[in-house]
């Protein structure tokens, strides 16, 4: 793994008498970014759930005529990136569950950090999991919990209590459409509207996709049912937990054009540029940011430095990530595929180049060989984030720390690594200034190792 894995991406939508499934391909497309493996939609009709997903991207996946049979009143999608689990196609989401009470459908954005203790406590009560995922024991907790109150809701509800970690949650029942969030929110979600349609998505670009106006984000916590059009909220466990939106959402995993807790995505990542210029100036001749997420980054460090920004790399947009080649020489290939340097750009100059991580430092080496190669005289480094010292346990594939070079290296001696000129990071000071506007707190345990929540089980 070059660099790191995406999230996971959830719509879904209730709109009787509308097109839901067509609605919410449209919605997992504009979701692309956050997971490439496989794909699914699930829709409600008569009560009765019906499904299609497989393996592969969304426009792959689904066509004209599946689309078309998957008629009915709500639908809910899901596209994904196997942080727990395999990435097998019986892990594709939605997961539907049939048992007493009826058919659930349930689609999951993060990672549970006390899944095998609660996977065990089912087995044990003789639960047969079909998958690897942690959201099948999501499901299953919620069913038998279901059997023994009065609503789906309040299921929900009794599990969320038990859950930790990071759970960004679609969840339909034959006569309603819930949503839930974790109580430290750590994976966004947000509300949108469309004429008498109620939508819920993980970035606010599938809303702008489809036409639909943004109404607000889901509250950590918060509970959300929607049942013949009309909408209720459970704020019981709001403001139970430390609120812990992933930072890298602002920097690395979200689209530059949506809208997280108060913030365009693109203004922070500007910001953090800025704060980059700064903290780390130096004498140089073009700025350039590497596709995609470091392009943002590089014009705020543009515009406050003063120097000018130019288009370094072309980007080849259909190959394949980098992170899934199996030898080093093959990712290396896949490199030089997918990124191309702009020999007129950056000949006999000083380049600034701008990214949002080095992870374990092999692509950003390969990055500024291929700078060098096409005759910049000084390769300067600029990463819009700290340095990664720090597992994640919330739905972002970090390495192990013996994995992660800012671990075992020191900066200097990470840019000698890399054969870079010089090499800064975004300090943790300016880290939690590049949203200034946002009202929650975040998350930053992947550089500093304070985690929110007990995970001394997994360290």
């Amino acid at each position: 793994m070059a660099k790191l894995h995406e999230e996971c991406g959830i719509f879904g939508i209730y709109e009787p008498g509308g097109t839901p499934a067509q609605t919410t391909y449209y919605g997992l497309v504009a979701l692309q970014h956050r997971g490439q493996e496989g794909a699914g939609i699930a829709v409600n009709r008569d009560r009765e759930i019906y499904f299609y997903k497989d393996s592969g991207l969304a426009n792959e996946v689904f066509n004209e005529k599946n689309l078309a049979e998957l008629q009915g009143r709500m639908a809910i999608g899901h596209v994904r990136y196997s942080t727990a689990g395999g990435s097998g196609r019986e892990n594709v989401q939605p997961l539907v569950l049939r048992y007493i009470k009826g058919t659930l459908a349930l689609v999951h954005n993060g990672n549970i950090t006390n899944t095998q203790a609660l996977r065990k406590e089912l087995e044990y009560s003789g639960a047969i999991f079909q998958t690897t995922a942690d959201t099948e024991v999501i499901a299953y907790l919620i069913a038998r919990e279901r059997v023994n109150v009065g609503s789906i809701e309040e299921a929900v509800k009794n599990v969320m209590k038990k859950l930790e970690g990071a759970y960004s949650l679609l969840i339909m029942s034959p006569n309603k459409l819930i949503c839930a969030r974790d109580r430290w929110g750590f994976r966004p979600l947000s509300i949108g509207k469309r004429n008498g349609a109620i939508i819920f998505s993980s970035e606010t670009c599938a809303f702008d996709a489809i036409d639909a106006e943004f109404v607000r984000d889901v509250e950590p916590g918060e509970i959300i049912t929607i049942e013949d059009g009309e909408m209720r909220s459970d704020n019981e466990l709001c403001n139970t937990a430390k609120s812990s939106l992933c930072i890298f959402e602002h920097i690395y995993f979200a689209r530059p054009d949506s809208f997280i807790q108060g913030e365009i995505v693109h203004e922070c990542r500007k910001r953090a540029g800025a704060f980059l210029a700064q903290q780390a100036p130096v004498d140089a001749d073009i700025v350039i940011g590497v596709p995609d997420s470091g392009l943002s980054a590089a014009q705020g460090y543009s515009e406050y430095s003063g120097i000018p920004i130019d288009t370094g790399f072309i980007k080849n947009k259909y190959i394949a990530r980098t992170f899934i080649k199996p030898t080093q020489g093959a990712r290396e290939t896949a490199v030089k595929m997918k990124l191309n340097v702009l020999k007129s750009a950056v000949e006999g100059k000083r380049v600034i180049m701008v990214d949002d991580s080095i992870v374990r430092g092999t692509t950003s080496g390969q990055i500024v060989k291929l700078l060098r190669d096409a005759g910049a005289k000084e390769v300067h480094v600029r990463i819009s984030a700290p340095p990664f010292t720090w597992p994640c346990f919330f739905g972002v594939d970090i390495p192990t720390r013996d994995q992660l070079i800012a671990n075992k290296y020191s900066i200097n001696e990470t840019a000698k690594i890399i054969n870079a000129d010089s090499l800064e990071y975004l300090s943790i000071e300016n880290l939690h200034k590049i949203a200034p506007a946002s009202t929650c707190g975040f998350c930053d345990a992947c550089f500093t190792g304070k985690y929110n929540v007990n995970v001394d089980h997994l360290l």
